[in-house]
């Protein structure tokens, strides 16, 4: 049972990345995935969430507009792309299901 991030990296400001969270070992479908980050000195936060269907979405309003989660229940995998980056998004990415499952997390960058 677990959860395996990827897609993050260093990126300009303005630029975009696409993260993956791949599931494995529970029924992905039944669950709603979410997206949090937490930056160095700060704690958690909850960026994006999306319910088992994908029929309705959650965003933190510091990246609505920018963000966009997504799922593919095919491909037990959601998503998270990320437009106009800032360098206030740097942190480490981690996705988690319903099932209080957490993956290890992603760094994401943005500098110049």
């Amino acid at each position: 049972v677990q959860l395996v991030e990827s897609g993050g990296g260093l990126v300009q400001p303005g630029g975009s990345l696409r993260l993956s969270c791949a599931a494995s070992g529970f029924t992905f479908s039944s669950y709603r995935m979410s997206w949090y980050r937490q930056a160095p000195g700060k704690g958690r936060e909850l960026v994006a969430r999306i319910t088992s269907a994908g029929d309705s979405t959650y965003y933190d309003d510091s990246v609505k507009g920018r963000f966009t989660i997504s799922r593919d229940n095919a491909k037990n995998t959601v998503y998270l792309q990320m437009n106009s980056l800032k360098p206030e998004d740097t942190a480490v990415y981690s996705c988690s299901a319903g099932t209080g499952l957490w993956g290890q997390g992603t760094q994401v960058t943005v500098s110049s």
